[in-house]
């Protein structure tokens, strides 16, 4: 089933990184974002490879692993492969479907004309990217 564009701005405005984005940012990336479907256990985004998308899962869920460990646990409202698509460098982790998992996928050429055309989109990615960072750099000193 087809999201609505009003439904997929409405999970884009749910999404953490976008915090602070207006309603004209959120809609133009609604605009751009393609709903792509992956059956269990298949493969999103491969470690080592150069990123040519970043994704939003909105149903099932998904499993982060870097050099065969397991990282992390996603599901609806997480993000992930921002980094090389901002950077253009390899991915850093695989991530596994590890049911039906449905994602909002932007293409890093969409990806760059939003955050080129919305200075707001730029901002709140800036922001997130700070508060993971900040998040990872304050970690290591507790």
């Amino acid at each position: 089933m087809s999201l609505t564009h009003d439904r997929k701005s409405e999970l884009l405005a749910a999404v953490r990184l976008f915090d602070g984005v207006d309603e004209t940012g959120i809609g133009r990336i609604a605009d751009v974002v393609l709903e792509v479907d992956f059956s269990p256990d298949r493969v999103i985004a491969r470690q080592g490879e150069i990123g040519s998308g970043f994704f939003v899962i909105t149903a099932g869920s998904a499993r982060v692993v870097r050099d065969g460990e397991r990282i992390a646990d996603l599901g609806p409202g997480d993000f992930f492969g921002e980094l090389s698509v901002l950077d253009g460098r390899p991915r850093v982790a695989q991530v596994i479907a590890t049911e039906a998992t449905t994602c909002l996928a932007l293409s890093t050429w969409d990806f760059e004309a939003v955050v080129l055309d919305q200075p707001r989109v730029a901002l709140a990615i800036l922001r997130g990217l700070a508060g993971r960072l900040r998040e990872l750099t304050e970690a290591d000193r507790h």
